[in-house]
C-alpha cells in the first residue's frame, strides 16, 4: 500500500495541500482494519522491458453525450510473466511519485471511468490471474492460460517507427484488430491481448470502442510484483464478468454509481476521503468511489 495512503488512513483528520482525509473509527480498530487489509507485495519476476499504452474508451456520460475516457496502462515484460495494470501504480512502485497531490488526483477519477483490471499473464506458471474491483469488494480470478485464436495478415503499417503486421481475433465477445512488431521479440500486449510473434503496439475493438496505442517502450529493469491482499475474494472469470455487466451496465449507474450499495455504513471497508475538484470522494479499499460515472463499456461481453 502506498505510504501516503497509510498516512491518510491512520490520521483522524488531515488537511494538507488540498487533500482532505477523515475516518470515523477509533485508532485501535482502524489500525486492525488496516493491517488486515494491507498489501504484501512479492517480487515474482524482473522486467526486461516496460511498454506504456494510451488507452481510450468511447462511451456516453450521464446525459447521453458522447465522451472518450482515457488513461495510461503499463505492461511489464519479464522472463517468465507479464503484468498489465494502471501506469499510475507502476510509478508508485518504481518512482518517487505521489498521486495524493491536487494535480495528480484527477487521474484516479479518470481510471474509475475506464474499468481497467490488473492482469498477470503466466503467473502462476501456465495461468492468468486477474484482479478487479466492484466497490467495496476486490475480486480475483485465476484460470489456465488459453491461446488466443489469432488470424494473421500480411498487411503492414508503421506504428511509432516500427513496421507492424496486422492480426485479428475474437476475445470475450469483441473483435480485436491489432498491429504487432516482430522486431520487438515478445508475445506481450496490453490487458489480456498476447500470443503474437512480436509486441502489440496498437489494438482496437469493435470500431474503436476500446483502443490501446503504444506511448513508450523502455528496456527498464523493475520488479514485477504480485500483491497479496487479505480482502481479495476469489471468484470465477464467468461470474465476475456477469456481475460487472449486471451492476455497471444497469441504467441507474451513470447517474448514481453507488446505487447498488444500499447502506454504506455497513460496508466492511478501509475508507479515506480526498478532494478532487469540488468533490470530496472516498477511496474504498484503495479504489475511488466516484459520484459521477459514464455508461459502462465492458472489455468483456462474455467469458
Amino acid at each position: 500500500m502506498n505510504k501516503n495512503l497509510i498516512f491518510l488512513t491512520i490520521s483522524l483528520v488531515t488537511i494538507c495541500d488540498g487533500v482532505y482525509a477523515q475516518v470515523d473509527d477509533g485508532i485501535d480498530e482502524l489500525m486492525a482494519t488496516y493491517y488486515a487489509a494491507q498489501l504484501h507485495q512479492d517480487s515474482i519476476d524482473v522486467s526486461n522491458m516496460v511498454a506504456v499504452y494510451d488507452y481510450e474508451c468511447k462511451t456516453k456520460d450521464a446525459d447521453g453525450q458522447d465522451v472518450t475516457d482515457r488513461m495510461r496502462v503499463c505492461v511489464q515484460v519479464g522472463q517468465h510473466c507479464t503484468r498489465s495494470y494502471p501506469h499510475r501504480k507502476f510509478r508508485e512502485d518504481n518512482e518517487d511519485y505521489d498521486y495524493f497531490t491536487p494535480d495528480e488526483l484527477p487521474m484516479l477519477r479518470a481510471e474509475s471511468y475506464c474499468f481497467m483490471p490488473e492482469v498477470w499473464t503466466n503467473h502462476p506458471d501456465g495461468q492468468v490471474t486477474v484482479r478487479d474491483a466492484i466497490i467495496p469488494n476486490i475480486f480475483e480470478t485465476r484460470k489456465a492460460r488459453e491461446a488466443i485464436n489469432w488470424t494473421l495478415s500480411d498487411d503492414t503499417l508503421t506504428v511509432s517507427g516500427y513496421l507492424c503486421k496486422k492480426a485479428t481475433c475474437q476475445l470475450h465477445g469483441r473483435k480485436w484488430t491489432v498491429l504487432y512488431a516482430e522486431d520487438i521479440p515478445t508475445s506481450a500486449g496490453p490487458w489480456k491481448l498476447s500470443g503474437l510473434p512480436g509486441l502489440i503496439l496498437d489494438a482496437e475493438a469493435d470500431s474503436g470502442i476500446h483502443h490501446f496505442t503504444i506511448y513508450s517502450i523502455s528496456h527498464t529493469v523493475t520488479p514485477i510484483f504480485y500483491e497479496h491482499n487479505a480482502i481479495t475474494t476469489k471468484i470465477t472469470e464467468e461470474k465476475l464478468i456477469k456481475n460487472r455487466i449486471k451492476i455497471f451496465g444497469n441504467k441507474l449507474y451513470p447517474k448514481n454509481p453507488t446505487y447498488y450499495i444500499p447502506d454504506r455504513r455497513n460496508m466492511q471497508a478501509d475508507e479515506v476521503f480526498v478532494e478532487i475538484g469540488n468533490d470530496f470522494l472516498p477511496i474504498v479499499n484503495g479504489v475511488l468511489m466516484d459520484n459521477k460515472a459514464h455508461v459502462y463499456q465492458p472489455l468483456e461481453l462474455k467469458k
